[in-house]
């Protein structure tokens, strides 16, 4: 088989579950005459580049990141999504290489093999350098989820040669990689903001993740993940960081007008000016995002359908994400708009019914099995035994289902729901206006030069003042930077990468707690093992350290 697609692909089942096509077809010789004079045949080209990520991002990474972090505990109720403990795993920081989850890296080789065949076939034509240097930022884009999650990795800038042999290269190499990349595409990318910008590649998405990746410079430059201390270890690159954060800010192109909760509905899109990039979804054409199989109530009186988001849903959801008690308690600031999105944060764990369009909360309960549902803030299992402790089983009962308060952040439209297999028009920020806000404010808490009169207090105030809550008097501190971050990109994927860089990724929360079966502490932790069907196809390769 052909190397490139060894590495891209993994292994003819992970080829069947990403939606790609015939296996032995030579990468580098499938299109004789690339069609670079027909437009729509080249964006049909890009839409390949570009969403190579989409159904992983809307389901298996984004379980986790979230179960990985504190967010939320991956639950089952007397076996039911138990499934081999995929999302146990993550919870207690006991990754395994076998669990499907992982697989994204799949998705993630497959979309940079993507890239670098359309970089070769537009090689040398001056007419698309704009395209070309859309193609290397989704192609360092890939890498530096790849490099986040697992480590290292191969840096593929090419389409390898048929046999050559793929090695992994030192995260710190990747990460220069990534770097050299973008700054090198930045004066070739568009500076515009619109609806032919919207879930693509320009200027404003390659100086976001440059910010990412200058802030966690720390964390991917040591030489061993382990060796990482968030209170010693030095990030050289700050300034470099804040000087992004800037470009961002003066280009006045982006604001913190929308309200929150609206930011996140099934309408959302091009029209929020807090979204830098963003990757598009859509129930029909663009699927991939089931958030709320995951979040909401496991099961209702009649069946699966979920009344209190104002209609029927009438498809199983699964209600495996529980949020954690140390997390929900973020979501108590006094008038925060961020509260609503938690239900349950604001009426003591009582369900409400919603309106079926806006996802507000009305003033009528939700009434199950005769009573309003009540939702438990700590999560409990249905007993102490080895099983529901080595199942997080909360048992499949209506206490069972109703552990731990749910986030109804990416609000799903009941009314398309079960029409729609699950599916959720619902966009997904990737990097947000408030983002580059409160990393700023990070960078000059951790030593950056100040510029244009920020302090880390104002920068922390223009979040608070958007979403209604208090104002912040005096210093933050990183604490208060990291608690901020948790109310303000729930679900939206960055929690795990911000502890590992505040260094509370070892602390202890939820069932993530010292004594617990299964639950590890190990430094090595901080990256996650190699999928086991990549390991498979790359016999050359060690498995990262710990597992």
């Amino acid at each position: 088989m052909n190397k490139s697609i060894i590495y891209a692909l993994a292994s003819s089942a992970l080829v069947l579950a990403t939606s790609c096509t015939d296996l032995d077809v030579d990468v580098k010789s499938k299109y004789t005459e690339y069609p670079t004079e027909s437009e729509i045949a080249l964006e049909a080209k890009m839409s390949d580049v570009y969403y190579a990520f989409r159904t992983q991002l809307g389901n298996n990474y984004n379980r986790t990141q979230t179960f990985a972090s504190d967010e939320a505990a991956g639950i089952s109720f007397d076996g039911d999504y138990y499934d081999s403990a995929e999302n146990v795993n993550p919870t207690l920081h006991n990754f395994n290489p076998e669990n499907k989850p992982l697989n994204y890296w799949a998705d993630l080789a497959s979309g940079i093999t993507k890239c670098n065949q359309f970089i070769d076939d537009l090689a040398g034509n001056n007419s698309k350098s704009m395209q070309i240097a859309q193609a290397r930022t989704m192609r360092a884009f890939y890498h530096f989820i790849l490099m986040d999650s697992f480590g290292d990795v191969p840096v593929l800038d090419r389409v390898p040669d048929d046999g050559e042999a793929v090695e992994r290269k030192p995260r710190a190499e990747v990460a220069a990689f990534i770097e050299k990349e973008l700054k090198e595409c930045l004066p070739i990318l568009s500076d515009k903001n619109n609806a032919a910008t919207y879930g693509k590649p320009n200027r404003w998405m390659a100086e976001a993740l440059l910010v990412k990746l200058y802030i966690n410079w720390g964390v991917y430059t040591c030489a061993n993940v382990a060796d990482y201390d968030a209170a010693t270890t030095v990030n050289n690159k700050l300034d470099e960081c804040v000087a992004m954060c800037d470009d961002i800010i003066k280009s006045h192109l982006f604001n913190l007008d929308d309200a929150y909760r609206k930011k996140f509905l099934y309408n959302n899109g091009v029209h929020i000016k807090d979204f830098i990039y963003a990757m598009p979804y859509d129930k029909v054409s663009a699927q991939g995002l089931k958030y709320g199989q995951y979040r909401t109530f496991r099961k209702v009186d009649g069946g699966d359908s979920m009344g209190y988001l104002g209609g029927k849903m009438n498809k199983s959801c699964a209600g495996i994400c529980a949020m954690n008690e140390e997390f929900a308690n973020l979501f108590t600031l006094h008038g925060d708009d961020r509260n609503d999105i938690i239900l349950g944060a604001t009426t003591d764990g009582k369900v409400f019914i919603h309106d079926a369009l806006t996802g507000e909360p009305t003033a009528n309960p939700y009434i199950y099995k005769g009573e309003q549902l009540v939702l438990s803030k700590k999560i409990q299992l249905k007993d102490d035994s080895e099983t529901a402790r080595q199942q997080l089983d909360c048992g499949a009962t209506p206490k069972g289902w109703s552990q731990g308060y749910r986030s109804l952040k990416f609000y799903p439209n009941p009314n398309e729901y079960a029409a729609y297999e699950r599916n959720q028009s619902n966009d997904v920020p990737i990097f947000r206006y408030a983002d580059i806000i409160l990393t700023k404010a990070e960078a000059l808490l951790r030593g950056a030069q100040k510029t244009n009169d920020d302090t880390p207090q104002s920068l922390l105030n223009q979040i608070r003042s958007y979403v209604h809550a208090p104002q912040f008097i005096g210093t933050p501190t990183l604490q208060d930077i990291l608690d901020e971050r948790g109310r303000e990109f729930v679900d939206e994927n960055w929690r795990r990468n911000d502890m590992i860089r505040f260094g509370t990724f070892e602390n202890e929360y939820g069932f993530h707690r010292k004594g617990f079966p299964g639950a590890r502490f190990d430094k090595s932790c901080r990256i996650l093992p190699v999928p086991k069907a990549i390991m498979q196809e790359n016999k050359n390769w060690k498995q990262n350290e710990g597992y």
